[in-house]
């Protein structure tokens, strides 16, 4: 991929992250990494649920050594809580530890056909540190061998682990997994904490009632996409309000320069500067705020779905917003 003069922050983003593993219950733990993609495991009875696989299978090697120092059950359940390259690639490693079943809502499934390859293509330009190991990955797509619509249910053993669509956010096929008896949540993407939202197939205008919808349920401890394990109610509502904000302050910037009639690149200088002092230290700042003005944009001008991102577009929609 040609790259222009200024690449992507991600693209000029190659210090390592300091892991963490952290144990929330006898079945709940996040593996999170400083604002990397984070990797949720739940341990049952008789097997291992992993919620997202990171980037490459050598990336997932290192949670499935983590996994191995507290359990020597069989990792027989991957969920998709959504598709992003970055989350999915991973999945083939799980194969020798016993994996059955990946699981994933309809809407992801439908994701996947619709963009795999391109979103594909896109996702390992932008971030060279993350798909480094890039050649470990299989050829072709992650495919679910589960799919769902609404609801589903699992029971590892006596452990209820509820898989639930709660609404339209920053993808339209989000999953998230809910422990209802410790009232623990994974929420994948929906919700970041002290790391910018990327929001490039994001609904803005349906995502702030989804996250009112994880609110509902009260969790007490959950694992976000991004960011450090939440481990108290407090810690939660910071989460979501933090998410919340953001999501609907670019709406409100971008919303405004619309209706005064400005184009692309005015919006998205003017939404930056406005949002900066607030969330510019956030992990990814830079990176994920040309995708999601572009998105906003597009959401309230004329495209209600998420146009597929290309490599090619990539390159385009940054030379167009840095001009």
């Amino acid at each position: 991929m040609n790259v222009p003069a200024k690449a992507f922050a991600s693209q000029a983003d190659l210090e390592e992250k300091q892991v963490s593993f952290t144990r929330l219950s006898d079945n709940a733990y996040a593996y999170t990494a400083e604002g990397d993609p984070n990797t949720g495991i739940i341990v049952g009875d008789d097997a291992v649920m992993v919620l997202d696989t990171q980037a490459t299978p050598v990336m997932a090697q290192d949670v499935i050594r983590r996994i191995r120092e507290v359990t020597d059950k069989p990792i027989r359940y991957v969920l998709l809580t959504h598709y992003h390259a970055v989350r999915v690639l991973g999945a083939s490693a799980y194969r020798a530890e016993g994996c059955q079943h990946i699981i994933a809502s309809e809407d992801t499934r439908d994701l996947i056909v619709e963009r795999g390859e391109q979103d594909k293509a896109s996702e390992i330009g932008r971030f060279p540190r993350l798909f480094r190991n890039v050649d470990s990955v299989p050829a072709g797509l992650t495919w679910p061998t589960i799919t769902f619509r609404g609801k589903m249910t699992l029971w590892l053993g006596s452990l209820e682990v509820q898989l639930l669509q709660l609404g339209r956010g920053h993808t339209k096929g989000d999953t998230v997994a809910w422990l209802p008896h410790q009232k623990i949540l994974f929420s994948g993407d929906l919700v970041e904490f002290d790391a910018t939202p990327y929001a490039g197939d994001a609904y803005f205008k349906d995502w702030p009632a989804t996250l009112d919808n994880i609110a509902a349920l009260q969790p007490a401890q959950l694992v976000p996409g991004r960011g450090a394990a939440l481990t108290t109610p407090d810690a939660v509502a910071a989460g979501l309000q933090g998410t919340r904000s953001f999501i609907a302050d670019v709406r409100a910037s971008v919303e405004a320069g619309v209706k005064a009639g400005k184009d692309l690149n005015a919006v998205y200088k003017e939404t930056v500067a406005k949002l900066a002092p607030k969330y510019g230290h956030w992990v990814i700042f830079q990176h994920c705020m040309p995708f999601d003005v572009t998105r906003c944009f597009d959401e309230m001008t004329q495209y209600a779905d998420p146009r597929i991102w290309t490599a090619e577009r990539d390159v385009q929609m940054w030379k167009t917003l840095e001009a």
